[in-house]
């Protein structure tokens, strides 16, 4: 028994502990991951060929492992599950990303990364509207599970209605850059942009990711091979863009590489996938 707790040991850290300390390293990927999405916005990546490169990397290193490490696993692909990848493709990937991207375009990544703690409230609700979570109010954990989604939910409400006065905004003086000589700040910053239209986009964002997280609830019992129906989920999304693409991004120069930082941006939003 000993052994086997040390065994789940990694430099004598404890399981749990190994858990808290991956997220938070995922936490600050994520916080990353607005940055650089945004500084891709501002470098002039188009917000259609962002997730089609982004989603076909990840989809070509999905592949092989979903292939080999699910051989056994994997039930065989009928029409039904094609349907549901499709549609989990839409709202996960397709609506999700595009969102994000239309939102964070209008916002900024401070903004985006705060709107997004209301998805575990927005998820919480439609799972218990579709009943698969269970909401227990003769339990403390269940009232605390109402109390926690009403404050996410009035909280995404007040800084999407409200902008209060502005704390810090960086000033350009006349030995000092400007916001537009500085992509960072300009990123930070999120200035010109149309705000009220950014808030919709990103709870747009919100409830089309809640809802692919609920959807994924009953398909991975039906179909219990994780990577494979993550390759799948993002083939379809990867079809689905490129559809879109096709229609309103007509500018082949779009889709040429300009420089090494626009790789690295997309090369980064792959391992956050």
């Amino acid at each position: 028994m000993a052994d086997a707790v040390d065994a789940r040991r990694v430099c004598g850290m404890p399981e749990k502990a190994q858990l808290h300390v991956a997220m938070l390293a995922l936490q600050f990927g994520y916080a990353g991951f607005h940055v650089v999405s945004r500084l891709a916005l501002n470098m002039g990546i188009s917000k259609l060929v962002f997730p089609v490169y982004r989603n076909i990397i990840a989809l070509f290193l999905l592949v092989p492992f979903a292939y080999f490490l699910e051989k056994k696993d994997r039930p065989r692909l009928t029409l039904g599950f094609a349907v549901q990848f499709f549609f989990l493709a839409l709202c996960g990937i397709t609506a999700n990303q595009g969102f994000y991207l239309l939102g964070l375009d209008n916002t900024s990544p401070t903004f985006a990364s705060a709107i997004q703690n209301s998805v575990p409230a927005i998820t919480f609700g439609m799972a218990a509207a579709l009943r698969i979570e269970k909401v227990r109010l003769d339990r403390r954990d269940g009232v605390a599970k109402v109390l926690g989604t009403l404050a996410c939910v009035a909280g995404a409400s007040v800084i999407t209605l409200y902008q209060g006065p502005t704390i810090f905004a960086p000033t350009a003086g006349d030995d000092k850059p400007s916001l537009q000589e500085v992509p960072f700040l300009a990123a930070v910053a999120g200035e010109g942009k149309n705000w009220t239209l950014g808030c919709v986009y990103l709870i747009g964002h919100c409830l089309s990711w809640s809802g692919w997280l609920v959807l994924q609830a009953p398909v991975l019992k039906k179909y219990p091979a994780r990577l494979s129906v993550t390759s799948y989920t993002c083939f379809f999304g990867v079809i689905q863009f490129l559809i879109i693409a096709a229609f309103f991004e007509r500018d082949a120069g779009a889709w040429v590489f300009h420089s090494g930082s626009e790789v690295f941006t997309i090369l980064y939003a792959v391992s956050i996938y």
